[in-house]
């Protein structure tokens, strides 16, 4: 039995992105404001442009990644980063670890939580 011709564009429907990409807003820019409940000094981001990509900037390089696991799960590929050398080397560091460590991801309107089983956890907040 054929399906019908209506049922194709739903059946296709189920296609779509799973990962955090087809949850966040692609044009939206989250801003990192703590990392395992410390506020976080430096300045650094995060987006999701594409199915499966995230690009961003941490304090001192920009930086982009793979990230392909189903939502709410996290799990970004090697980290692709600039080699600018800075005073928030350190803080940049840090950044990238956690980013790296990150397992589970939630979408709250503005609000993007990274967090891993560890009980590390990474609070984004959306740039207005």
């Amino acid at each position: 039995m054929k399906a019908p011709a209506l049922l194709i564009p739903l059946l296709l429907g189920y296609c779509a992105d799973e990962t955090i990409s087809g949850y966040a807003e692609p044009t939206v820019t989250y801003r990192l404001v703590e990392i395992d409940g410390a506020a976080f000094a430096a300045s650094a981001t995060i987006s999701f442009p594409d199915e499966g990509k995230i690009a961003g900037s941490g304090p001192c390089n920009t930086y982009s990644a793979t990230q392909s696991a189903p939502y709410p799960w996290f799990a970004v590929g090697p980290i692709a980063a600039t080699k600018r050398v800075c005073p928030e080397l350190e803080a940049e560091a840090a950044f990238f670890t956690a980013l790296s460590e990150m397992s589970l991801s939630e979408v709250a309107g503005p609000v993007l939580i990274l967090s891993n089983d560890a009980g590390r956890e990474m609070v984004f907040q959306a740039d207005p």
